[in-house]
């Protein structure tokens, strides 16, 4: 049995926390009165098994079992992570720890959503106040990294690691607040902004879509990837950040902005929040804007992924934390039968026009696979950096079923040559037993100095004769040698 989150409040935020723990292999049980709570649950499902997965270049663990509950002490029984999720007040929140504490493990850890209340606040007249811990999250929990943890004095740094540790394991940024402080530290910058939109608005100087606008277009991109300080010091030039508060500094006590100071909201000002925010987005649905956050954060995502710069490298650290493909020959079960090279979900940014994947994409897959490979029979990084590599000379793929995004694919790959020079791979792509294409690659290995044809040295050469030999008594594959047009 695996381990067990128990979600209590199944909302946009509980429902992503749901998501993200099944996803990640735990099983979870939801406790949500609300009648509806299923329905929207899964709607936050459908949603995250299309774009989490799509995040990894490895498969993720095997989803979950989930469970829905109408008896709280039957979901929380057990678990070793309990998230809070209701509303934002004291008196619910401090009935809902007084029933879990009643029934949960000691050791559990209690996780508040809040995005206001300090620690010390939701502890008051807890049972074990040590147990509960703020673990404010952002929307879609099932994609954005960032968890606020907030400790007060109760919480002992063995629980606050702990908490740390699962919520790492998880795929997530645990960013430790130092000091309990209301609205904790992201949420502060939000309101912030937030507060000088809504007076652009009364004021008459823009519209919630212009507000967007500069945000999107603008400063949005570059939080994005570097945060506030790193932009900055790279706006003081060679000289840095401190040549930057030197010039910028001054304007800081010019009347530019009126954080102190927030606008009534009127009905009138409500209204035109409300009307230009429908005129700006109202033509489309909540799931459809959903989905296009999704697809956009996807992409953003992976873009950072490629340069493995700010979350981008979380996700590269959490792709080797749950890989499970051979790392060496050694690694390898079974030799005697094709080596599973690629074991992923197809992302999001590769579909094409026509909803599957791009054709491009399955070139991409089996050059993932060939690349394993290689490093499997000893072309790794240390051997191409001392200077032998393989070229690709021939491709030849057969495009046999869709794929579509979120299909989980996998790739075995058969040696049917190496020796000498040459390496003849072919490689099956497959979901569960569907068979999608095949890609037949034949390889010429080269000395990098002169980028000419040479033999491998014994590094590369044994271990590939090794799987050659062991490959030798297989079948010749279904496909392999024929040319377009022609079987």
């Amino acid at each position: 049995m695996g381990q067990v989150a128990a979600i209590i409040g199944g909302g946009v935020i509980g429902g992503g926390w749901a998501a993200r723990f099944l996803l990640m292999g735990w099983d979870v049980r939801v406790f949500d009165p609300d009648p509806e709570a299923a329905r929207k649950i899964g709607e936050v499902l459908d949603n995250a098994r299309r774009s989490l997965p799509g995040l990894s270049d490895v498969a993720l663990p095997d989803e979950g079992t989930l469970t829905f509950h109408d008896d709280l002490a039957e979901a929380v029984a057990g678990a070793a992570w309990i998230q809070e999720s209701v509303p934002e007040r004291l008196d619910i929140k401090h009935k809902v720890y007084a029933n879990i504490q009643a029934a949960c493990d000691v050791d559990a850890v209690i996780g508040s959503s809040t995005s206001g209340y300090k620690p010390s606040q939701l502890q008051e007249g807890a049972k074990r106040a040590g147990q509960i811990i703020v673990t404010h999250p952002f929307n879609p929990v099932y994609l954005l990294p960032l968890i606020e943890v907030v400790p007060s004095t109760a919480n002992d740094e063995v629980m606050i690691a702990r908490a740390s540790d699962i919520l790492t394991s998880i795929g997530m940024h645990p960013l430790r607040v130092r000091a309990e402080i209301d609205a904790h530290i992201a949420d502060r910058f939000l309101e912030a902004v937030w507060r000088e939109a809504l007076w652009l608005i009364k004021d008459g100087v823009a519209t919630t879509e212009e507000i967007d606008d500069a945000i999107r277009y603008g400063f949005g991109l570059r939080w994005a990837q570097m945060g506030l300080f790193e932009t900055y010091r790279i706006a003081g030039g060679e000289a840095g950040m401190r040549h930057f508060i030197e010039q910028f500094g001054p304007c800081l006590s010019w009347p530019w902005t009126k954080l102190m100071d927030v606008p009534e909201l009127t009905d009138e000002l409500i209204d035109t929040v409300a009307s230009q925010s429908d005129a700006q987005s109202g033509m489309h649905t909540i799931r459809e804007l959903e989905r296009a956050r999704d697809n956009n954060l996807v992409t953003i995502l992976r873009g950072l992924k490629a340069q493995d710069w700010g979350a981008g490298k979380l996700l590269r650290v959490q792709d080797a934390r749950v890989d499970q493909l051979p790392r060496t020959l050694d690694d390898v079960a079974d030799l005697a039968v094709p080596i599973c090279t690629v074991d992923r979900a197809v992302p999001l940014d590769w579909t094409d026009y026509n909803g599957h994947m791009n054709e491009a994409r399955y070139l991409q897959a089996f050059g993932d696979a060939t690349d394993k490979f290689m490093a499997l029979v000893g072309c790794d990084a240390d051997y191409i950096a001392s200077g032998g590599s393989y070229f690709t000379a021939e491709t030849h793929i057969r495009h046999l079923d869709e794929v579509h995004a979120g299909t989980r694919i996998r790739v075995e790959t058969q040696c049917l040559m190496g020796a000498g020079k040459k390496m003849h791979l072919f490689h099956r792509m497959l979901a569960a037993d569907r068979l999608l294409a095949t890609g037949e690659h034949m390889l010429i290995h080269v000395s990098l100095q002169t980028r000419k044809a040479a033999e491998p040295d014994a590094r590369v050469a044994q271990p590939l004769a090794r799987v050659a030999a062991a490959h030798a008594a297989l079948s010749s594959p279904d496909g392999a040698g024929a040319a377009v047009g022609r079987r």
